[in-house]
């Protein structure tokens, strides 16, 4: 098996794709459609916040992700879970259409089209990049637009047989990277990647030695001056966050586990989608791989040499980060977006290996990709509604079956309907006039605190703040010292409070804290969860963060 590619000299017009655009709307009024009833998740709730408290960066992330979470919300005037979705669901639709330009350019028009399917398809793209709003909306965005610009750069389609000539694309390289790294910390990780790329590959170091580099780091440097410039005013804390406090457990070292880094792995494939999962590792091993196996055999590589240069440019641009998560999860908790980046790179050269599969075997590959999606939109649709409305929670008034699932032992009924609170708050006037009448809200859990304060917004302006060791962002919004002496109203739900110091944690704080009222969500017509509110008279004393 080999991938194919356009032949050099080729004519490389690209007459508009109305498949392409059709399939990108249809996939855009999908996602829209899943955002429109899927309740807020508790790390969109968290990044609802950031575009709240508007800075230059921010304790955990860089400050892109305040930004697009706030862009619907902002230009709309309304607050609800689809408002703060509007950036991730149009940059993602833009970041797709960036990866079909940049396969249609490094291969044909079938392996373009191939890549956007399988894009589409893969659930981790399409939920984690595509529906929910978090730092990978912009990430993925500016990470594919730097890869379509650096396979302009490096692939000219005019006199592609002539040696590589750095041009002022390369500045434009170094603003994606930059925006890439305004929005996670990923962006350094591909920005890597393609100087290995250019180390690697002979024709290519030439970009390194050209006057355009010194442009694209300009510009880079440019672009990180707010992420910079924050962090310099917070002993940088963002940096020693991201690379050393949070993998800090506070037990002795353990050993590397590889039953652990197998469970991890297995749970990539997972998310990836079992029928998409186990393609990617293939493709991506067998491509790693495979020339040393020939050059073990003695056997010339079956690939033209622009072939090899662009699989290495996508192997560099995906594998050190699915690799290096990969290996860092036999140590450390990882989570599965985080190495998510990688495969969507990766997806430029699984879509020219199905592309050529495709070749020898259109029903199979027909199969495979129409089955992977009736399955995966079958099985978004169960979890769509079970978490909008308990079609298998036990008891409910929709629940299929007479349910499954007790509310008790369903994490999912921690996330707060905060359209539902909105109108639980409103029709009771005598919440409201405590509300009101309190100088701040108080929390125990930073993301009970965006949920409150997403669902307060519309009815009152008051600042909504957390008291706990686990703040994030909360250590550095507030100045608690402007509260002392006043009265607030602390809000908590049941999860919260069984999880944390709950209302014990927060009496110290105050001179009298006294039970207000209980305001039950439902789901499915059945209560699963509690707000419990109190009125906390006089603050004594700032709460007493771990950090800065």
């Amino acid at each position: 098996m080999h991938i194919s590619g356009v032949p050099q000299g080729a004519s490389r017009q690209r007459p508009i794709d109305r498949w392409a655009i059709g399939l990108l709307l249809a996939g855009l009024l999908w996602r829209l459609g899943v955002a429109s009833g899927l309740p807020l998740g508790f790390d969109e709730a968290y990044y609802y916040l950031y575009s709240r408290h508007l800075h230059w960066g921010y304790f955990d992330h860089p400050a892109m992700v305040a930004w697009t979470t706030g862009l619907g919300w902002w230009l709309t005037g309304w607050l609800s879970p689809l408002t703060v979705r509007i950036g991730a669901l149009l940059l993602y639709t833009v970041s797709l259409g960036l990866l079909y330009l940049t396969a249609f350019h490094l291969f044909d028009r079938r392996a373009a089209r191939l890549t956007l399917v399988i894009a589409t398809l893969t659930p981790l793209f399409l939920v984690g990049f595509g529906i929910l709003t978090s730092p990978d909306n912009g990430l993925i965005f500016f990470w594919s637009l730097a890869l379509y610009l650096a396979a302009q750069e490096f692939f000219p389609t005019k006199f592609p047989e002539r040696d590589y000539r750095p041009t002022a694309r390369l500045g434009g390289i170094g603003l994606c990277l930059g925006g890439a790294c305004l929005s996670k910390y990923h962006g350094f990780v591909l920005a890597l990647g393609l100087v290995g790329f250019c180390l690697s590959q002979r024709p290519y170091r030439r970009a390194l030695r050209s006057p355009w580099l010194l442009v694209a780091l300009g510009l880079f440097a440019l672009v990180l001056i707010p992420l910079l410039y924050w962090n310099s005013q917070h002993d940088w804390i963002s940096f020693r966050f991201q690379l050393a406090m949070r993998f800090e457990a506070g037990e002795e070292p353990t050993a590397y586990s590889w039953s652990q880094m197998l469970g991890y792995w297995l749970a990539i494939i997972a998310y990836l989608f079992p029928t998409l999962g186990v393609v990617f590792w293939w493709v991506g091993m067998r491509s790693l791989l495979g020339p040393w196996y020939q050059r073990l055999r003695g056997k010339p590589s079956a690939l033209s040499v622009p072939l090899r240069h662009k699989q290495h440019f996508i192997l560099w641009s995906s594998l050190p980060l699915i690799l290096g998560f990969t290996w860092l999860g036999g140590n450390q908790a990882i989570l599965p977006a985080w190495p998510a980046p990688g495969f969507w790179a990766l997806t430029l050269l699984v879509g020219a290996y199905a592309a050529q599969w495709q070749t020898h075997s259109p029903t199979w590959v027909r199969r495979w990709l129409g089955g992977t999606g009736i399955t995966v939109a079958t099985l978004l649709l169960v979890a769509l509604s079970h978490l909008s409305l308990g079609t298998l929670q036990r008891p409910g008034h929709f629940a299929v079956a007479g349910g499954m699932i007790p509310p008790q032992q369903d994490a999912s009924t921690q996330m707060i309907d905060v359209l539902q609170l909105r109108q639980r708050l409103a029709e009771q006037p005598e919440i409201m006039e405590a509300l009101a009448a309190a100088d701040f809200i108080v929390t125990n859990d930073l993301f009970v605190a965006g949920y409150l304060d997403m669902a307060l917004q519309p009815l009152l302006s008051r600042p909504v703040t957390c008291f706990s060791q686990d703040p994030r962002g909360f250590a550095f919004w507030f100045d608690q010292r402007q509260w002392l002496g006043t009265d607030a109203v602390f809000m908590t739900t049941a999860w919260a409070a069984d999880n944390a110091a709950g209302i014990e944690g927060i009496r110290p704080y105050f001179a009298r804290v006294d039970p207000l009222a209980t305001i039950p969500l439902e789901r499915g017509k059945i209560p699963v969860e509690h707000v419990m509110l109190y009125t906390a008279d006089n603050l004594l004393q700032p709460y007493a963060y771990p950090y800065p």
